[in-house]
């Protein structure tokens, strides 16, 4: 009787772990992607609202000093894009606020430190992972000793270029952009069509047209 049941409890447990491993395998962390991506990104841009309306009714015409939460339209979308959707602008969070006067424009270069992650998925085992896709320095961020890329405004898609020219010197931002202000249905390296990023942005300089650029110290 001992070993019927020992047979019986040991072929459960077997159907159950070839159970686990056919799940695994067939697990996909971007089904629905495009879906999940407009969702979240929603999502972010009603708590942006949300922040910035209750600042407005709060501080009137001084609400941007006190609210942390900035939405900022396209400076390049195309001319085939919807006007007025959500989508057409970009939700920034303020970590910290630069000293800056000026913005760059589209034809200047910066120095800037990034990083830049997907959309949190889900893993196969129940982990919640963000996969980062990009990065100008590693760890922690840290101004005293991170080195900046030197970068054409111009040279990044259009959610982020968009971002760098409303930025002033010593700012640092957490920005959420929509696919349609990214890459869209473009797949480019590791990054599934359709994605709706985040990224955190630190302006260090900005160098106008036709000036010379200076050594990083």
């Amino acid at each position: 009787m001992k070993k019927l049941l020992f047979f019986f409890v040991s072929a459960i447990l077997a159907t159950a772990l070839v159970s686990c491993s056919d799940d695994s395998e067939d697990y996909d962390a971007y089904d629905e992607w495009q879906s999940r991506n407009a969702a979240w990104y929603l999502q972010i841009a009603d708590s942006a609202r949300t922040a910035i309306h209750q600042a407005q009714e709060q501080y009137g015409s001084t609400w941007e000093q006190y609210c942390d939460w900035k939405m900022l339209k396209s400076l390049q979308r195309s001319q085939t894009f919807q006007s007025g959707v959500t989508e057409d602008s970009i939700c920034v969070r303020v970590l910290s606020r630069g000293t800056g006067t000026v913005s760059p424009l589209f034809t200047d270069s910066v120095r800037v430190s990034f990083r830049g992650w997907l959309m949190p998925t889900t893993a196969a085992d129940g982990s919640v992972e963000e996969i980062t896709f990009t990065q100008t320095y590693y760890g922690t961020f840290d101004a005293t000793t991170a080195r900046p890329q030197l970068a054409a405004v111009s040279s990044f898609a259009d959610g982020f270029s968009t971002v760098l020219q409303y930025m002033v010197e010593g700012d640092d931002w957490m920005v959420y952009i929509p696919q349609q202000l990214f890459y869209g249905e473009e797949e480019k390296d590791v990054i599934p069509a359709y994605s709706t990023v985040r990224f955190r942005i630190q302006l260090a300089a900005i160098y106008p047209q036709g000036t010379t650029i200076p050594d990083w110290k």
